[in-house]
């Protein structure tokens, strides 16, 4: 692999070879903790962030939209929200960017992941999340609003394909959104979860999230985003399923 503190060696790299290494950097790791993964970012993956971000193909926000329209999946991030329950399905974590403005961040959990209690919880239900965004372009930065969030209690035997997520994103939009245009939105949410668990997701639901692609194209982006300004930021690097 490239020393990755020689920065004239990775500004010497084609951009493919530079994707293909930042993802062979992320490989296996996004169940670290937080602190480790933040420390990997800071120590590692910054160089290799800071020269994909001087070659990034679309700067101007208003032109990465059609470029991300479709399915991703994170393969490696800092969110916190993402572990806020326990036993996330890293291959069933779905980001999908419709053309209508919205925007879902979808994930199957499955509690009980560890061989204790494995026995118990195969009878449980896995549960299937959905956050619910509106995003807009204003003065060259993406505009992100939460709009929802959703929950499903489903069989974990069956997986949570890219189809069945798609088709439940578009149900409830269809269902929730597109006859109340304007309407506020409600402050509370009403989710069969433990209540610790519902003020962790309202508290990200109320929020008003700042969202950048420091680097965009066809099949990979890097993210950082900012639940609110005076939060650390969070990076995700995603690559596209469909």
């Amino acid at each position: 692999m490239i020393n990755v503190f020689n920065s004239n060696q990775l500004s010497s790299q084609s951009t493919s070879e530079l994707k293909a290494e930042i993802l062979e950097r992320v490989k296996g790791r996004d169940t670290d903790s937080l602190n480790t993964k933040v420390q990997y970012y800071k120590n590692i993956l910054t160089p290799y962030i800071e020269e994909l971000t001087q070659r990034n193909p679309y700067p101007v926000v208003a032109e990465q939209i059609p470029v991300v329209l479709g399915v991703w999946t994170p393969v490696w991030s800092t969110i916190p929200f993402h572990d806020t329950l326990p036993g996330r399905n890293r291959e069933q974590s779905y980001q999908i960017f419709h053309d209508d403005s919205y925007y879902a961040n979808i994930a199957r959990y499955t509690p009980g992941q560890n061989t204790f209690w494995q026995k118990l919880s195969a009878k449980l239900p896995a549960i299937d999340l959905m956050v619910l965004q509106k995003y807009a372009v204003r003065d060259n930065k993406w505009y992100i609003q939460n709009v929802g969030i959703e929950q499903a209690f489903r069989n974990r035997e069956v997986p949570l394909t890219i189809e069945d997520a798609e088709n439940w994103f578009s149900t409830v939009i269809g269902r929730k959104f597109q006859a109340v245009q304007g309407e506020e939105l409600p402050q509370t949410l009403e989710l069969k979860l433990d209540r610790k668990t519902v003020k962790k997701l309202e508290k990200t639901y109320l929020a008003t999230p700042q969202l950048e692609h420091l680097y965009v194209d066809r099949d990979l982006r890097i993210v950082k985003t900012q639940r609110e300004a005076s939060q650390r930021p969070s990076y995700t690097i995603a690559i596209r399923r469909q």
